[in-house]
């Protein structure tokens, strides 16, 4: 093996390496999810290499001064606020979801009026209508981080893969026999997953529109789905009260994961691929080890349906959302409640961090949306307009725009930046 070029990830923090075997270029990353500024360098850097055969001494002082932008970048304050940079009424019937691409140029949205648009988020500009489904447009999708293309889940029992660029449509993924209501692609972006009403998850190849497998199992509605970062494992949730845990390339079930005492709203993996969370009516949230399948630990606190929940990053933190109106951010070392986020008056349906783990962002019927600050747990701003509830809500990854959805209203922080 030869080594080639290194170069870094800011979030989570991480050096990519690009190297030469067999004739073949290859690459693998370096997590480094640690990292802090008080990390010492010199140490890491002995670590690395005792793990790393193809960190050398030649190379020894560039690793040390790509950690060394890393931790910069870590220690960046954020005190960005956010202003209302537009407003756009993108459908004619109310949406379903948003999402960004990578980049947070480009943002998508789903709707009733059976179609999914693609916009450019500086101007505001409808860059393409995707037309062609014949009922709700429900769950959407970037295949991030290329950004190249889009699907879009539908209730007329298909998905549709477009062109991000072009706003072609690929191929209509046929099979199931009730609607769609969540999909991922692959990190690798070689597989789109969809979860149905019927029970059942399918995986299809990007390439060839084929299906791959279908994964069954459940015996109830799939409701939420993710892969973990490797793509090898794909974990469903559904409203038989289980998340099920999928080998990816053998379709085959590795563990169901049970314990639940109601519904399963959201499922979710950390960035190493150890951990699953999952969320629930029953007002719970667990953690499970992804390599056995045991529950490590159930997140209490909440008196009523936990709907959402989502890991930093770097997987050290988890937050929730209830209907209860409340937020709260979990450490994954302790399983301990680190703050609660108080604030909404309603329930609250989304939760998100932002790429550098500083921030938390909520969605809420009470037609607001808030920003928080994760050491704290306090409001930092109330972001206002909306006439009705927000259902939806994304950072792009610099985390200096957000998105949030009945009718979309873009907010951005660059006037704010000092």
């Amino acid at each position: 093996m030869r080594l080639k070029r290194m170069h870094i990830r800011y979030y989570p923090p991480g050096i990519f390496l690009d190297y030469e075997k067999g004739g073949q270029l290859r690459t693998k990353c370096i997590d480094l999810l640690n990292l802090t500024p008080e990390t010492d360098v010199e140490e890491l850097v002995l670590e690395i290499r005792a793990a790393e055969p193809l960190i050398t001494s030649s190379c020894v002082e560039q690793v040390k001064l790509l950690i060394c932008k890393l931790q910069e970048k870590v220690s960046q304050k954020d005190e960005r606020k956010f202003y209302l940079f537009r407003a756009l009424q993108a459908h004619i019937l109310p949406l379903t979801n948003v999402a960004f691409n990578k980049s947070g140029s480009c943002f998508i949205t789903g709707s009733y009026d059976r179609t999914c648009k693609i916009w450019d988020t500086a101007s505001g500009e409808e860059l393409h209508t995707l037309e062609g489904h014949r009922n709700v447009v429900y769950a959407i999708a970037f295949n991030n981080p290329y950004g190249d293309k889009v699907a879009t889940g539908s209730f007329d029992k298909t998905c549709k893969l477009w062109s991000a660029e072009t706003g072609k449509c690929f191929y209509t993924f046929r099979g199931h026999t009730a609607e769609i209501v969540c999909l991922a692609f692959n990190p690798q972006s070689t597989l789109v997953a969809t979860g149905s009403m019927d029970t059942t998850a399918k995986l299809w190849d990007v390439e060839s529109g084929e299906e791959v497998s279908t994964l069954a199992g459940h015996f109830a509605e799939i409701i939420s789905l993710c892969f973990n970062t490797t793509g090898d494992r794909l974990v469903t949730g559904s409203f038989d009260h289980t998340a099920i845990l999928w080998d990816v390339p053998s379709g085959r079930k590795v563990h169901v994961l049970s314990g639940h005492r109601g519904e399963i709203s959201c499922v979710q993996f950390n960035w190493d691929c150890s951990l699953i969370a999952t969320a629930s009516l029953d007002k719970s949230c667990k953690v499970w080890d992804a390599e056995g399948g045991q529950c490590l630990a159930t997140l209490l606190g909440h008196n009523d349906e936990v709907l959402d929940v989502c890991f930093n990053y770097t997987g050290q933190l988890i937050a929730t959302a209830s209907a209860d109106g409340t937020s709260r951010v979990f450490s994954t070392d302790t399983f301990q409640c680190l703050c609660q986020l108080e604030g909404h008056k309603g329930e609250i349906s989304k939760v998100c961090f932002n790429a550098q783990g500083s921030r938390v962002l909520t969605a809420s019927v009470d037609k607001t949306s808030r920003v928080w600050c994760v050491k704290t747990g306090a409001c930092l701003q109330v972001l206002e307009g909306h006439s009705d509830e927000i259902f939806s809500c994304a950072f792009n990854y610099e985390g200096d725009t957000i998105i949030t959805g009945n009718y979309i209203h873009l907010r951005n922080t660059h006037e704010f930046i000092r």
